[in-house]
């Protein structure tokens, strides 16, 4: 018994299951959103276009911490290149006639690659597998108050925002013409997004927020018939699965972030498994 609870008793794997659930809450509220406007492209978008402000960031040499996700100037680049990756998609696809997700497509490996060369191009004390694959382990306080700060403002603006969201997202047409501002909430929806990538930087790094980004809203959308009950399911899974993941890394001798979304990965093939045989039944 002793050793199952061990995982709870040290320190860096108790920061890392409360960083990973403080995470999972925005990421999953936002993923609801995203998979019902068809938009879970523009969280792999925004996850790769954010290398480039973390180098930018890190260069302009504001003093931070050890941790890479801890200095402002980290921080505030990378949230202007993810920001500025969702706008320049958002303008590129009002003003041309190619698709959205071929539009994201480019901008998103175009932004990724300039991060990647600024990357090699100086040097740094950031390790890129860190960056990537977030350092789970390695998670200080200031990482925490920093991802418990941006989860706090972006959960408490999409709880106040949720229904407006859910009309823009079923019906725009009769959103606009309720008086809603569509394009105001559908930019505060990027900013949101790109704002929970930078909360997840440390935790989880660029490649893996995409997972946590989709998963939980599209296991719940699978299991669930109505938008409250489906923000609820989407939490609830992408904390358990972050939290257990965590847990279950210690065991098995794993990468905590890997492991999390192997979770999600298995529970969305369950879910998805349960929802074919009962669409044939």
């Amino acid at each position: 018994m002793s050793e199952l609870l061990l995982p709870f008793q040290l320190p860096f794997m108790a920061d890392a299951m409360l960083i990973a659930a403080i995470v999972a809450v925005p990421a999953a509220l936002l993923s609801c959103f995203m998979v019902l406007q068809g938009l879970s492209l523009m969280g792999d978008a925004v996850s790769h276009a954010v290398l480039p402000g973390v180098v930018i960031g890190y260069l302009a040499g504001i003093p931070f911490g050890l941790s890479f996700a801890a200095g402002p100037g980290i921080t505030i680049g990378a949230f202007v290149a993810g920001m500025g990756c969702a706008l320049l998609v958002g303008w590129i696809d009002e003003n041309a006639r190619v698709k959205r997700d071929t539009v994201m497509g480019v901008v998103f490996s175009g932004m990724f690659a300039i991060g990647i060369v600024l990357y090699a191009a100086v040097r740094t004390e950031l390790h890129l597998d860190h960056i990537l694959f977030g350092d789970m382990l390695g998670i200080l306080p200031v990482d925490l108050w920093t991802a418990l700060g941006i989860a706090v403002v972006v959960t408490a603006w999409i709880l106040l925002s949720w229904r407006d969201l859910a009309l823009v997202a079923f019906d725009p047409v009769q959103a606009r013409a309720v008086g809603l501002r569509t394009r105001t909430l559908r930019y505060g929806l990027l900013a949101a997004l790109s704002a929970t990538v930078v909360a997840a930087l440390k935790a989880v790094g660029l490649i893996l927020a995409i997972a946590i980004l989709i998963a939980p809203g599209a296991i719940a959308f699978l299991v669930t018939r109505r938008l409250g009950a489906m923000l609820s399911v989407a939490t609830l899974i992408s904390v358990v699965a972050g939290v257990l993941g965590v847990y279950l890394s210690f065991f098995i001798d794993s990468a905590p972030a890997p492991t999390i979304v192997l979770l999600l990965t298995l529970t969305f093939v369950a879910a998805f498994v349960r929802a074919t045989i009962r669409a044939r039944t």
